[in-house]
């Protein structure tokens, strides 16, 4: 089982061939309105999309067993799991011998010699259908304050949107299978995605997460600030390997005079621009929390590639059969939305 959060803490069971992935949820208040359709939405953003998508379908029918009645929250733990329905074990089997490379089949095989293949384990994308109950729960908790997080897709492949990007702009990106801010970069992105998967290869990206209606001081500081908390919830996020906010590995580029967001008055203390990401000290600043992830090419992929043959002891070759999505970006954008509204979630349960 692994946790994220105190107040608000979720805990995740499960892996990608298992009976169940499932999950705990504690310190959602009592009366607090849960709506189910709401998880199911979210849920159904988390899907493959045809085409560009992998093959492997699943209902991700959510039975809750504690926690929720009559629509509300009863103030007791939240405890729910989702029936896997379509696994197929017997082509992995070859990895507990060949590692993936890009994957984690060695350094678990490594770490604990009773480790066998079946998928992705626990360490599988699969696990994030959990991930996205828990984080609807939470945004419905957020929402009620105020708060709302909305995720598009930044780039994948060479595919990149150079465009300022409002809030507005991610919530709008959800009518594209892609989840692009434009039907234009819809288009430019899965035709990235559909190359790629013609040449038996993958493809990554980058999402783009906002949040707006944070209060000014809402977080912590050092080992609890608000950016330190999503990072490392994005970072649990398989296949994420970078995050920055506002302008992020930019700023070094810059001086202090150009990195600064200049405050003006109207109704209220504003910013002029937002290179910070809404974010100083651990705290926001008033504006909108932006950051980005970074999500790593799928390693399964259907070229030959070098690896080790772990029982003799030599070089060897793999090749990756079975259903696998080509690229994980666009499932990537409501599973960042979701472990940010946990984060939030939480550092919210923190300050009351």
């Amino acid at each position: 089982m692994y946790k994220l959060g105190s107040q608000v803490a979720y805990t995740l069971y499960g892996e990608s061939h298992s009976e169940f992935i499932g999950g705990f949820l504690d310190g959602i208040p009592k009366d607090t309105d849960i709506s189910i359709d709401q998880i199911k939405r979210d849920l159904a953003l988390r899907k493959p999309a045809a085409g560009i998508g992998t093959p492997r379908i699943e209902p991700d029918e959510v039975e809750f067993l504690s926690g929720i009645l009559g629509g509300k929250a009863t103030g007791e733990r939240i405890h729910y799991r989702i029936k896997n329905t379509n696994t197929d074990s017997s082509k992995y089997d070859i990895f507990n011998r060949t590692p993936r490379p890009g994957h984690a089949d060695l350094p678990a095989l490594v770490k604990s010699p009773d480790h066998r293949i079946k998928g992705g384990n626990q360490f599988s994308g699969r696990l994030t259908v959990s991930v996205v109950v828990a984080g609807s729960i939470a945004r419905q908790l957020i929402s009620q304050h105020g708060i709302s997080v909305a995720a598009f897709t930044r780039a994948i492949g060479k595919v990149r949107d150079d465009e300022e990007r409002s809030f507005e702009d991610a919530v709008k990106a959800k009518e594209f299978q892609t989840k692009a801010a434009t039907s234009e970069l819809d288009s430019m992105m899965t035709r990235e995605i559909k190359d790629a998967s013609a040449d038996n290869d993958s493809v990554g990206g980058v999402v783009e997460c906002i949040a707006v209606g944070l209060p000014v001081g809402f977080g912590g500081t050092w080992f609890e600030s608000v950016d330190s908390e999503i990072a490392r919830a994005v970072f649990s996020i398989p296949a994420c390997k970078g995050v920055e906010f506002g302008k992020g590995f930019g700023l070094a580029e810059m001086r202090g005079s150009e990195s600064n967001d200049p405050y003006y008055y109207d109704h209220g203390v504003k910013l002029r621009s937002n290179n910070m990401g809404g974010i100083l000290g651990g705290m926001s600043d008033g504006a909108p929390v932006v950051f980005r992830a970074v999500f790593k090419p799928t390693p399964s992929i259907g070229k030959e590639q070098d690896t080790v043959d772990l029982k003799d002891m030599s070089n060897a070759k793999v090749k990756v059969e079975g259903r696998h999505d080509p690229c994980i970006v666009p499932r990537a954008v409501i599973v960042v939305e979701s472990v940010t509204c946990l984060v939030l979630a939480d550092q919210m349960r923190r300050e009351c």
